[in-house]
């Protein structure tokens, strides 16, 4: 059994003992004085002795370890790093089994972040964009509406933009807006997720991520589209824009297609020391969380393992005994009534 009290101890155990004397020396003095002897007075005296032991036990917060909990995740600082080159808007997101229509893999990266930060409630989230180089489109916040909105607008860089990406090309962002996290709040573990396709269109070879072992404390990189690839829809930057055009291949002057790269996905999540995951659509959130952060998915010291809470079985019983009391009491009281209403009566009365 394990103790998470809602005090610190050196709070709660001066309080219990305290209580223990106080309890100890009043039944002392009830049983020293024989008008007072009685036994419904020593017992309701002993109920009254449970009642607070109940309740600093409940205040305490037994529980057993290893029980499966949803917690809320407050001690976390999460940072969602998304690929916005053209290649994120490649039309091969589907579910598993290659059936249904095929969506751009944005839309799965969309919903994949808010999903994130429903099971991770309560976190402080970053949104980190890429293509051609780097933004922070949203710095960290527990407003959830902000990081809604940062999200339902994001898009693929503007193709005629577009001059090639590297999928480490965050690298040097992250690792900035880490270690400020980490200097401010030491105490917050740090969570990455990466989102991306893998796919290197600059001429020069990706960068390692390099990051400081000490920045990442968990995450994944998560994987979008197929390895036989899927057209992008060109992004002209005018979303008024009627024409639904793809963008072409300069070589053969057929429509583009961007491949995922698996291989590359996991050197990343390698250099991150996180577990990579493939994302279809209609996926469950439990892939992308499961061995993301083993022992830091926090909330006042408990992973999101967790225990099973039994702090209600002592606050139910202290319930219970507190009810009989009021029961008791009650009673007492419609019991000396009609005492009280006879005694100033006259014989004639």
């Amino acid at each position: 059994m394990t103790f998470n009290p809602v005090l610190t101890w050196w709070v709660l155990g001066p309080l219990a003992a305290a209580a223990v004397l106080g309890l100890g020396w009043v039944l002392s003095r009830t049983r020293a004085q024989p008008e007072a002897a009685q036994p419904e007075e020593n017992r309701a005296w002993l109920f009254r002795a449970a009642l607070v032991l109940l309740l600093l036990l409940a205040a305490s917060r037994p529980g057993l370890p290893d029980g499966q909990v949803q917690a809320a995740a407050t001690n976390l600082n999460v940072f969602f790093v998304v690929d916005t080159s053209s290649s994120i808007a490649a039309e091969d997101h589907r579910p598993a089994d290659g059936g249904g229509p095929r969506a751009p893999r944005l839309d799965g990266v969309r919903a994949d972040i808010l999903a994130v930060a429903r099971e991770l409630g309560g976190a402080r989230y970053s949104l980190i964009t890429f293509d051609s180089g780097a933004a922070v489109r949203m710095p960290l916040t527990a407003d959830t509406s902000a990081l809604e909105t940062a999200v339902a607008v994001l898009a693929p860089q503007v193709t005629n933009y577009s001059q090639g990406s590297s999928v480490t090309a965050a690298r040097t962002v992250l690792a900035e807006r880490l270690a400020a996290a980490r200097d401010t709040q030491p105490e917050r573990p740090r969570l990455v997720f990466y989102f991306g396709d893998g796919e290197q269109t600059s001429a020069a070879a990706p960068q390692d991520m390099g990051l400081d072992g000490s920045l990442v404390s968990g995450g994944a990189v998560l994987g979008y589209g197929t390895k036989d690839g899927g057209r992008m829809q060109e992004n002209s930057g005018d979303p008024a824009r009627p024409a639904r055009t793809y963008i072409q291949d300069p070589a053969t002057g057929t429509d583009a297609l961007s491949r995922l790269d698996e291989e590359r996905l996991r050197g990343i999540a390698q250099q991150l020391a996180v577990p990579y995951v493939h994302r279809a659509a209609g996926a469950g959130p439990a892939p992308m969380l499961q061995n993301a952060a083993p022992g830091t998915l926090e909330r006042t010291g408990e992973s999101l393992a967790g225990r099973t809470e039994l702090y209600w079985l002592p606050a139910f019983a202290a319930f219970l005994l507190a009810l009989r009391e009021t029961l008791l009491a009650s009673r007492q009281l419609r019991e000396l009534r009609p005492a009280r209403g006879t005694a100033g009566r006259g014989p004639d009365a």
